[in-house]
């Protein structure tokens, strides 16, 4: 027996798609900067030490002494010797006076004037730096620093952005049929 079959075909339908990328840049510039130290302003102010030394004592020792002093050494020694020899002739006169009480007195009197001291014998050290006389005033120093702010100018810059917007487009490649058939 022959039954009668149904036959069914079907397509499907295809969609197309035409997709265009959205297209983005995006730039970020650097940002503008101006930076300027200034330098610090440097003031300085010395006072110079001063050094004061008196070597006058010194040079005397060595025998260097100014004429001032040497004249008026040579007064003094002058007027001690004067003293000294007005002292020694009431002396020589006060042994004359009393002659008559015995002795050799004229004699005595010339051993004495002809008589020569002992020279010193030895080493002499001069110029003793104990007796140089020293005066400090010290210096000083100031120093007076200021800084100077820093000149900073910055400007940001706004990023750069270009977007361009994708797009979908469709269309139809095949529709959708269906085919029935009756065979018998």
């Amino acid at each position: 027996m022959n039954i009668p079959q149904l036959q069914i075909q079907t397509t499907s339908a295809k969609l197309g798609l035409q997709i265009t990328k959205p297209d983005q840049q995006i730039e970020q510039p650097k940002a503008t900067q101006q930076i300027e130290q200034p330098a610090a302003i440097l003031e300085m102010s010395t006072t110079r030490p001063q050094l004061s030394l008196d070597t006058t004592e010194n040079r005397a020792d060595l025998d260097l002494k100014s004429v001032f002093r040497r004249s008026s050494e040579n007064a003094q020694y002058g007027m001690q010797q004067v003293a000294e020899g007005t002292g020694r002739r009431a002396q020589e006169g006060q042994q004359l006076m009393k002659i008559e009480n015995g002795g050799n007195a004229i004699a005595d009197i010339a051993k004495q004037n002809t008589a020569l001291p002992d020279a010193p014998i030895g080493i002499r050290f001069v110029g003793d730096r104990t007796k140089i006389q020293t005066d400090i005033t010290p210096g000083s120093l100031t120093i007076n620093v200021r800084p100077q702010q820093v000149i900073h100018n910055s400007q940001i810059n706004k990023p750069i952005h270009t977007y361009t917007p994708g797009n979908v487009t469709g269309q139809m490649e095949q529709h959708a049929s269906i085919q029935i058939d009756w065979k018998g």
